[in-house]
């Protein structure tokens, strides 16, 4: 039946593909953007806890501390060592006159714990050289690129040894490092943390974070309630700070409500596509189905052919649709389109898809059922 009708077969293939693709991509597409708010976090694995202000509320939300909190860290038991870092935005002074906002992370001086996860050019041990900066990769090619010499020439990619104006210092970058993109997408820019306090704006406060390791032996967990009671700070593990970053995008920013929009928009399509669709294509293969029924068929065998109709067009359909979306990871490497398809995604797909074709087989099963074998000889 479904070879013999390819016009509505093909509709029906359309309409599931439709709906994977939508879901796939969209799903995909929404826990890329919520893996790069997190994406520093990623970055720096060194840390067993993460210190800082108990009003912090995700990975950007600075909220500055006095250098003294450091030492009080440090003397916490369980605590094996723990590190400054300095993370903000400072503006980067172009060779064209403009200003581009940067996210500077200062390292601490004698370890540079922190430091970008893949040096493209020089070594992270570069950073102790004289102002001396290292600049993620996407950034030295795209919005610190330098302009090329005509109005109409292309930008040449920042490289090792060209120098930067950082608030008004000067900064050469040694290294070019390959970074997680952030979730507003700006230039990264590492240097050491004492060049960082020279960098920034002189405040009172400046210390970020606290990064602390703790002793072989120690439970983690312990540790950072001893933290939180000694210190009067917030300390997280790496999973607790990423978890409390996804929870402040989901809870306070609008984009959950709309991919999930988007997602419920693809499904409903897909419903009302290949229901209609497969309830049309029923109707036009009655009399076919009839003498069925009038030969001896029961409904449960009619039944176990539509849903093996069904069954068919939804995982070609599914595969097709969740194929398309899979080229999207391809097209958006090292592009500003954030797309990660974890294992989970192709399941919720599959499991969305054969939804439809279970509601689509449920609709199309009525029609059959009270179908009259004797309709095959009226008219």
């Amino acid at each position: 039946m479904l070879a013999g009708n390819r016009g509505k077969f093909f509709a029906m293939l359309f309409g599931v593909a439709l709906t994977a693709l939508i879901i796939t991509q969209q799903s995909s597409i929404f826990i890329g953007l919520m893996s790069r708010t997190v994406g520093f976090i990623f970055d720096t694995p060194q840390p067993d806890l993460w210190v800082m202000d108990p009003k912090v509320q995700f990975v950007d939300d600075i909220k500055p501390l006095q250098d003294t909190k450091l030492f009080q860290v440090r003397g916490v038991e369980g605590v094996q060592w723990a590190v400054p870092l300095y993370k903000g935005q400072l503006r980067a002074r172009l060779s064209n006159g403009l200003f581009q906002t940067c996210n500077v992370i200062g390292l601490d001086d004698a370890t540079l714990v922190a430091g970008p996860p893949t040096m493209v050019e020089g070594t992270l041990a570069d950073l102790r050289r004289a102002d001396g900066v290292i600049v993620d990769e996407a950034a030295a090619k795209g919005k610190l690129a330098r302009q090329g010499q005509g109005p109409d020439s292309p930008s040449v990619p920042l490289k090792v040894g060209d120098t930067l104006e950082l608030n008004d210092n000067r900064a050469i970058v040694v290294g070019i490092a390959r970074a997680t993109r952030t979730f507003q997408s700006q230039p990264i820019i590492y240097t050491t943390y004492s060049r960082a306090m020279r960098f920034a704006p002189r405040e009172r406060k400046l210390l970020s974070f606290v990064l602390a390791e703790v002793q072989p032996g120690q439970d983690v967990h312990e540790v950072a309630a001893r933290i939180r009671r000694q210190t009067g700070l917030a300390a997280y593990t790496a999973e607790e700070f990423r978890g409390l970053t996804i929870r402040y995008f989901m809870k306070n920013t609008g984009i959950p409500i709309n991919f999930g929009m988007a997602v419920g928009l693809g499904f409903l399509v897909g419903v009302a596509i290949v229901g209609q669709t497969f309830f049309s294509f029923i109707v036009d293969n009655m009399r076919y189905l009839g003498i069925l029924k009038a030969m001896g068929a029961s409904n449960q065998l009619l039944f176990r052919m539509i849903l093996l109709q069904t069954a068919l067009v939804g995982v070609i359909g599914c595969g097709l649709g969740m194929g398309i979306a899979s080229l999207t990871s391809i097209v958006s490497k090292n592009s500003e389109l954030a797309f990660y398809m974890p294992w989970q995604v192709p399941v919720v797909t599959f499991l969305a898809t054969g939804l439809i074709t279970l509601i689509t087989s449920a609709f199309s099963l009525r029609k059959v059922l009270s179908l009259e074998p004797a309709i095959v000889f009226k008219g």
